[in-house]
């Protein structure tokens, strides 16, 4: 009897998945991934094991349609599925639409992506605008901290979405693992699966190509390192969840990747997968460690680009003198110096840092003896709370750019060959302007 009510049951179950429209099966997405000159990333989430794919048409023929392949979405894998629009040219802009189980996924927003021009030995580089930020928390009363909410204001989300930005580049703590979470593979993926569902991200994903790294949060525990005895399963799912256009670098497997947009080089490090424990007192100290350190040098050598933009979880050049426990570079003085050392003996040129963490934004310039300044913008804190920054010693900081509040910046990118300009606007949640800083490629060379 008991077998018989069991398969009564489990048709019961098929029939009404059977019976859910495309949208019911959707969990989250589409997600616009990385873009290049013939191909770009496309990513979408289901709830149940289901087919997808997705159709795409420039949007000067759209009678024209490309499918993508379809895939069939596992558990194993959060149901997640990463496919790729490989029939594209240069310079255009696409619509697409995503089907599951052969059925199109209505949305209530424009669905769109672009590739990337072909302006080299042919005319100026492009204009273009980036968005980027930190520190994403979405509450989840029954496993948050008891107490005040620690994730407010998401129409932040909203308000990055009507900057039509060209594409994101999230600076780690995207995801905020806790305590019921990182020590599982099931709850890896649940914490993942609820923030990358908030109704007000949705548009942003569907809309903008988006690149990410990653900090502690959603590495593992709090100032987690290389000891995290889950770092493989967080790689895993981080790679199930972003469509960066690579992960690691020379075989070595991470968060690390590169892409170029227009004229400029961006290089996305991993600050967590190598990183020595905070509290080692013997041994050497490492943030990046040898190899990717050796790997950015070896591609900044050989980059022509105006700007060169390393991006990594935590601050850089912020010496922070009255909070020696901040995760910032100083905490491993060796490597730090091994790296700034490289950057001036190779003479390399237009570098600037894009970090996170730290909850306030911030802007920091190192001026240097017989090298051009280095800068280090710090974006955070999309929806995590705050944490002032005002009245923090920071000896290098660029008077007017303190942001104790939550924002976003977006960084415009404009101006003939030869004569680039970086401008870095940051806005507070309603996309009103806080403060704006401007530098040209000239002032980030070495006089001849």
């Amino acid at each position: 009897m008991k077998t018989r009510q069991s398969i009564i049951l489990l048709l019961c179950i098929i029939l009404f998945f059977s019976n859910l429209n495309a949208q019911e099966v959707l969990q989250s997405g589409p997600m616009v991934g990385y873009s290049a000159m013939r191909e770009v990333g496309l990513w979408a989430q289901t709830k149940i094991s289901a087919k997808v794919k997705f159709s795409y048409w420039n949007e000067n023929d759209p009678k024209e349609k490309f499918f993508t392949k379809e895939v069939t979405t596992e558990k194993e894998k959060g149901f997640t599925a990463t496919l790729v629009a490989d029939n594209l040219e240069p310079g255009q802009k696409y619509n697409y639409e995503l089907y599951i189980n052969g059925k199109a996924v209505k949305r209530n927003y424009e669905q769109k992506f672009q590739t990337q021009k072909l302006w080299q030995w042919r005319e100026n580089p492009p204009e273009f605008n980036f968005v980027t930020g930190s520190c994403f928390y979405v509450n989840e009363t029954q496993y948050d901290r008891p107490g005040k909410p620690y994730g407010s204001n998401y129409k932040i989300m909203t308000s990055i979405y009507e900057k039509h930005p060209d594409f994101m580049i999230w600076l780690g703590d995207n995801f905020y693992l806790r305590e019921v979470d990182w020590d599982s593979w099931s709850g890896i993926l649940k914490r993942i699966t609820h923030t990358r569902s908030l109704p007000e991200l949705q548009p942003l994903l569907g809309s903008v190509h988006h690149y990410a790294i990653w900090d502690d949060h959603d590495f593992g525990p709090n100032n987690s390192d290389r000891g995290y005895y889950l770092k493989e399963k967080t790689l895993e799912a981080n790679k199930l969840f972003w469509v960066n256009p690579t992960f690691g670098f020379n075989g070595i497997s991470s968060m690390t990747t590169y892409f170029q947009w227009g004229d400029v080089d961006f290089f996305l490090l991993d600050n967590r997968y190598f990183r020595t424990p905070n509290n080692r007192k013997t041994g050497y100290r490492e943030l990046l460690g040898d190899p990717q350190i050796q790997w950015l040098i070896d591609n900044l050598v050989t980059s022509r680009a105006p700007f060169k933009i390393i991006a990594m979880g935590g601050q850089v050049l912020n010496p922070v003198e009255d909070k020696p426990f901040l995760e910032t570079y100083d905490k491993f003085p060796e490597e730090k110096a091994k790296l700034m050392s490289l950057l001036q003996e190779e003479k390399i040129e237009g570098v600037i840092f894009l970090t996170g963490d730290r909850h306030h934004s911030v802007l920091t310039k190192l001026d240097r003896e017989g090298a051009y300044p280095l800068y280090d913008f710090t974006i955070s804190s999309f929806t995590a709370g705050v944490s002032p920054g005002k009245d923090e010693k920071n000896i290098f900081r660029v008077p007017g750019t303190i942001t104790d509040e939550h924002n976003f910046a977006v960084f415009n990118i404009s101006g003939p060959a030869r004569n680039r300009i970086l401008k870095c606007t940051v806005f507070n949640i309603d996309g009103k302007e806080l403060w704006n800083y401007v530098i040209n490629e000239s002032e980030l060379k070495y006089k001849k």
